[in-house]
């Protein structure tokens, strides 16, 4: 089986969720803490193309009080991901990586798709 990989946010109930739904399945998970390492831009445009969309508020927390804050409402796509590389407090959580695809954990449910 690939590697999964979850960007993980430990005070998270969704990514706390998500992981229970993986270790019931003795799915091992490479936990990546993206606060602490927060991603490249390039990595975020490479999960997005996992995740098959070229739009960065796909994984983007939208209701953080940072993205008013920064004016992201209008801004574009590259704003949006600079935005995102330099505060990874917005990314959305948690985002699971298989293989060549990956998913956002929202509900947690939704990391089983990467199982099928």
């Amino acid at each position: 089986m690939a590697t999964v990989t979850m960007w993980w946010n430990p005070s998270c109930s969704k990514c706390r969720d998500a992981c229970s739904l993986l270790d019931e399945r003795a799915v091992d998970v490479a936990v990546v803490r993206y606060l602490d390492t927060p991603p490249s831009r390039k990595e975020l445009e490479r999960v997005l193309a996992l995740l098959g969309t070229d739009d960065p508020r796909a994984i983007t927390r939208t209701n953080e009080p940072l993205y008013a804050q920064l004016g992201l409402t209008s801004a574009d796509r590259d704003e949006v991901l600079d935005a995102l590389a330099t505060h990874p407090v917005l990314i959305e959580r948690p985002i699971v990586i298989k293989g060549d695809r990956a998913v956002v954990g929202r509900p947690p449910e939704r990391v089983l798709e990467l199982l099928a």
